[in-house]
Parts: C-alpha cells; sequence; structure tokens
C-alpha cells in the first residue's frame, strides 16, 4: 500500500523548518538596536492599571530612542507598542501562531511571526538592552525564569531583569528567598540580584537609562 504519511510530518521537515525561523528571526531582529523587550498578560485592557504603566514605560523609552519589542500580541504587548508609536518610535512584534488565533495589535509596525514559542522566545531575548516584566501568566513567568537562569549561567551578558509590579512579583521573589535559596540552597546569594523590583513605569525606566550609561561607558573604555 502507498505511504499517505503527510511529509509535512516528519522529522527532517520540522528540522528544516525550526531552521528556517531561526534564520528568519535573527535576519529580522539584528537590524534593530538598542531594543528593550516587554513582557506582560495578554488579557488586560486599557483601563487596567498595568496596560498604562506599560504604555507609559515605552512611551519614555521610545522618546529616548529605545526600540520596544513584545510578542505582538493583545493586552500588556498591546501597550507597549502603542506607547512606542505615541513617542514615535520603532515598535515591534514578534507573534506566535496559535490554534485560537492571536492577531498581531494595531501598533505594530515591523512584525514577524513563529509557529515554534521557543524560536520566538530566544528572538524576544534576543541582544536587548533590558528585559521587562509587568503581571502576566505562565507565559510570562517562563520567560522571566529562562532569562535568569541564562543570566545566571553566564549563557548571556548581564542586563537589567526588572519585575514590573510589587503586589504581583514579591509573593514568588519571597518564596525564592526563603525556599529555594535559604532552605534548599540551590541558588546562590548573589542570584538573588539578577533582577529588580520596582513598582512603576518612571523607576523602571531610571535601572534602564543608569544600565545603559554605564554598559556604553565600559565598551567604549574596551576600546
Amino acid at each position: 500500500m502507498p505511504n499517505n504519511k503527510d511529509f509535512r510530518q516528519t522529522i527532517p521537515w520540522r528540522i528544516f523548518r525550526i531552521m528556517s525561523e531561526f534564520v528568519e528571526g535573527f535576519g529580522f531582529i539584528v537590524d534593530f538596536k538598542k531594543t528593550t523587550s516587554i513582557f506582560g498578560s495578554s488579557k488586560v485592557k486599557e483601563d487596567n492599571f498595568w496596560y498604562q504603566e506599560a504604555e507609559k514605560l515605552a512611551k519614555i523609552l521610545g522618546e529616548n530612542n529605545f526600540t520596544i519589542v513584545t510578542g505582538g500580541g493583545p493586552g500588556i504587548m498591546e501597550a507597549a507598542n502603542k506607547g512606542a508609536i505615541e513617542a514615535q518610535a520603532r515598535s515591534v512584534g514578534l507573534n506566535i501562531e496559535l490554534p485560537y488565533e492571536q492577531p498581531i495589535n494595531p501598533y505594530v509596525k515591523k512584525s514577524v511571526s513563529f509557529h515554534y514559542f521557543f524560536v520566538r522566545k530566544v528572538m524576544l531575548t534576543y541582544a536587548a538592552e533590558a528585559y521587562v516584566f509587568f503581571p502576566g501568566g505562565f507565559g510570562t513567568l517562563d520567560e522571566m525564569t529562562e532569562l535568569v537562569g541564562l543570566i545566571q549561567t553566564k549563557k548571556i551578558h548581564r542586563v537589567p531583569i526588572i519585575l514590573v509590579g510589587i503586589d504581583y512579583w514579591q509573593g514568588l521573589l519571597k518564596w525564592i528567598k526563603e525556599v529555594v535559596y535559604e532552605k534548599y540552597q540551590a541558588i546562590d546569594e548573589q542570584d538573588l540580584k539578577i533582577y529588580q523590583l520596582v513598582d512603576s513605569a518612571e523607576e523602571a525606566y531610571k535601572l534602564i537609562a543608569s544600565s545603559v550609561k554605564e554598559r556604553t561607558y565600559f565598551e567604549e573604555m574596551e576600546k
């Protein structure tokens, strides 16, 4: 009997598809300089406080020549892209193809779409000046912990990991300190300094701005 198996479901085809997404993604993102990646819930609406803070932060960053990169979807991502547009800054979206459609928000001006979550995550974490995490769901938590792990293991250079929202994040950070660090000694004390907790867009921007100035100074010294 003939083999009617769809070749697109074979392992070699999937490998080539993964490779093509990496090539396309890196070719897309490498053209953007001085980027900040902003993460957060896709479920919040315009009247939500953290939506408004994300929009405010992106606007401030945009006014200071930062490129704003998000997952391109609704919620916090939309807010950040909206803030970038208000500042007439570069507004980038890295969207994901889902069984239920996640449309690209209307404030994205440059975009690329991915089939594989892990390829998209690599692009979101590639060469940013800072990573900002607003309150979100499992996806936000996954992206945050992966970035912390990459910095902890020195797989990427150290840049600000900023958690915005004391009420949302403090319970998790307390558990990491008291259980993961103190009780189980699964991490070192210095690992607790990889991320910083703030409660407003203004505080987040100050940390990003000071970090970029410091890195620029040392980069100039090394030339």
